[in-house]
């Protein structure tokens, strides 16, 4: 049986810290830090810097190679660019194995052919791209994200719904709020609680709290939830005709969390190793022929394209995008 992970957010290879500073770059280390609202203590300021700079040097080299026709997507310095892989990944993953979940499997449709391309931002599926900060809460922004899709499908609404309400209440279920959780058990405890409250209502922190729902807020309710089969093309059946369906990825790269845009394929992903959940909102191809699933993160909208990746499709599961898909029933 597959393993099941728990998912939270950011990963990376480990990079080591450079032990003297460029001056060159003192200009623009100084600008980075102003855009992103950096500060250091006195002893923080060398370490940080180190880091920065080698997490830089990685970004040029992976550009050069990406104008030379080596790779299929740019990468670009941003917020974590002062994080070693380690401390990234204690930030911001936390996708663990769970026990096995009793649940329904999707029923690929029999009869019609599945659109060539499918993005369900179009049709009013999908609220804005969130931001789960320092927080390993992107298990609860998959979940939130997938149905708040199936409540729009059923009722016309787009409403935004609560993350924090998942992360604070559905402890018992085997999450561990900003430590790590998985899709399933949040699905489960909405269910069992049957509802979920609005975002307005019930505001993300980033942190974890006292479980604060009141059912007079709650805009969202499961019937069930169902597991797509190992396979992209009933992930892409699922897609075409259920909505937008959350996934777990392997985010272990620095490829992936310094992405700008292009095709995102790395060879060296883990199809069965997952660290972060995401939603798959569509899937397309490009011109040359280029196969890509369209993915929806929780990591701002200055990540990526818009907040968005373009993930590499039909090339055996790359990262694992089609290793734990689910979503729920309403």
């Amino acid at each position: 049986m597959i393993p099941i992970f728990f998912l939270a957010t950011l990963c990376l290879g480990i990079i080591t810290a450079a032990p003297t500073r460029d001056s060159s770059l003192d200009a623009e280390w100084h600008e980075w830090k102003t855009s992103h609202g950096k500060t250091y203590s006195m002893s923080e300021e060398g370490q940080k810097r180190a880091v920065w700079e080698s997490n830089r040097k990685m970004i040029e080299l992976h550009n050069k190679e990406y104008v030379s026709g080596k790779h299929g997507f740019s990468l670009e310095m941003n917020a974590f660019g002062d994080l070693t892989n380690t401390e990234f990944r204690a930030l911001m993953t936390g996708f663990q194995s769970l026990g096995p979940q009793e649940m329904s499997v999707f029923q690929e449709p029999l009869l019609g052919d599945v659109p060539k391309s499918v993005d369900w931002r179009q049709h009013g599926y999908v609220t804005p791209v969130k931001n789960q900060g320092k927080c390993g809460a992107c298990w609860a922004f998959s979940a939130v994200g997938s149905l708040e899709g199936q409540m729009f499908r059923k009722t016309g609404n787009l409403t935004p719904l609560s993350e924090q309400n998942l992360m604070d209440c559905s402890w018992s279920y085997g999450n561990l709020g900003c430590d790590g959780g998985l899709m399933g058990p949040a699905f489960q405890y909405i269910l069992e609680n049957r509802g979920l409250d609005t975002g307005a209502s019930y505001a993300y922190e980033a942190r974890n709290g006292p479980c604060r729902y009141d059912s007079k807020y709650s805009a969202a309710n499961v019937t069930g939830f169902v597991k797509v089969p190992l396979s992209e093309d009933a992930l892409m059946k699922a897609v075409a005709t259920v909505g937008p369906i959350s996934v777990g990825i392997d985010t272990h790269h620095h490829s992936f969390r310094f992405y700008k845009g292009g095709m995102y394929y790395e060879p060296d992903c883990s199809s069965s190793n997952l660290d972060h959940a995401v939603l798959v909102v569509g899937y397309g191809e490009e011109s040359d022929g280029r196969k890509y699933w369209l993915v929806k993160n929780s990591w701002g909208e200055k990540w990526g394209i818009g907040g968005y990746i373009k993930m590499a499709k039909d090339r055996n599961n790359n990262c694992g995008i089609a290793t734990y898909a689910i979503y729920p029933t309403v």
